[in-house]
């Protein structure tokens, strides 16, 4: 579909046919045109100040964030988890942001932005064994980057759910298309695709750190010491499958981002589910402390507890 002369889509300009978003969403699609035509330095300065607006006025995400960072560094200064959660915050904003022109944009602008690969060897060597490879990027950095990267460097089938607003599902398909990634919906036929891909010797990412629904099958392991409810299907898919798995994440750096792989810990390969649960949670924990401030720690990943524990975000 032929863009606009500022870069825009046709999709987001010309959509007349298209009975009218409620006002949130209208909103929302407005601002996400108006990021994609800015620079990027400007654009990650006006979302860091969106995230310190929020901490300031102690937002729901603030409060949140706080609250992971009490559960997952006890023994952390009172002091250092709030600069943390300042700058987490800030870093958010600058996701927010940013995301228009990695969604809008070509492919050839990501390319650009991406400065540097470290461990690149690590994907290559997995890759050649034949084996399948399955990566998981937590909610670190920013995973779409990430994401956009992987499908030019091998054949990716990934688990999709349409978004909440359904003005974005032809965006978002659009944008994680663009590279070659080919997406699957998060059900029963879906994983059967990811099987086939990686028997294929293909690759899949997966975002690890996601509070599984009871379809999807999860069990409680420790994540920063805390017990979190964690997906099986990480587990079952290398059972499955006999492939290698992978960790990796785009760091934003000034000027764009800086992409990582990292071996996973050795034991989630274990037959033994707890063993290879606590193991992948381990290899998100290895990512997260590279760059602890670029965290979704906003995200209420211990609202489920074990034994009808009380919910710890749950107001007094």
């Amino acid at each position: 579909m032929p863009d606009n002369p500022r870069g825009i889509p046709t999709y987001m300009t010309a959509n007349k046919q298209r009975p009218p978003a409620p006002i949130k969403e209208w909103l929302a699609l407005r601002l996400l045109q108006f990021s994609a035509v800015l620079p990027l330095p400007l654009s990650r300065a006006l979302g860091a100040v969106i995230g310190r607006c929020g901490a300031l006025l102690q937002s729901r995400s603030y409060l949140v964030t706080l609250k992971n960072l009490e559960l997952c560094f006890p023994a952390m200064p009172v002091a250092e988890r709030r600069q943390i959660a300042r700058l987490s915050l800030a870093e958010t904003g600058k996701m927010l942001l940013e995301t228009g022109s990695i969604w809008l944009r070509e492919i050839a602008w990501v390319n650009k932005k991406i400065l540097r690969v470290h461990n690149q060897s690590l994907l290559d060597a997995a890759l050649a064994s034949n084996r399948g490879v399955v990566l998981l990027a937590p909610h670190l950095g920013n995973w779409e980057v990430l994401g956009l990267y992987l499908a030019q460097v091998s054949n990716v089938t990934s688990l999709y759910q349409p978004p909440d607003m359904p003005q974005f599902e032809t965006i978002i398909r659009q944008s994680r298309e663009k590279s070659g990634a080919k997406l699957v919906p998060t059900n029963r036929r879906g994983v059967m695709a990811l099987l086939k891909a990686l028997k294929a010797g293909e690759l899949t990412a997966i975002l690890p750190d996601q509070v599984p629904d009871k379809k999807a099958g999860g069990s409680f392991a420790p994540f920063f010491g805390q017990p979190a409810l964690t997906m099986t299907l990480v587990h079952n898919l290398l059972r499955s499958a006999n492939c290698v798995a992978l960790a990796g994440y785009a760091q934003r750096v000034p000027g764009g981002f800086e992409i990582h792989f990292l071996e996973a810990d050795a034991e989630i390969y274990s037959v033994d589910p707890a063993l290879a649960l606590a193991a992948m949670n381990r290899a998100v924990e290895q990512c997260v402390l590279q760059i602890p401030e670029q965290y979704q720690w906003e995200y209420k990943r211990f609202r489920k507890q074990p034994d009808n524990k009380p919910n710890p975000y749950s107001p007094g």
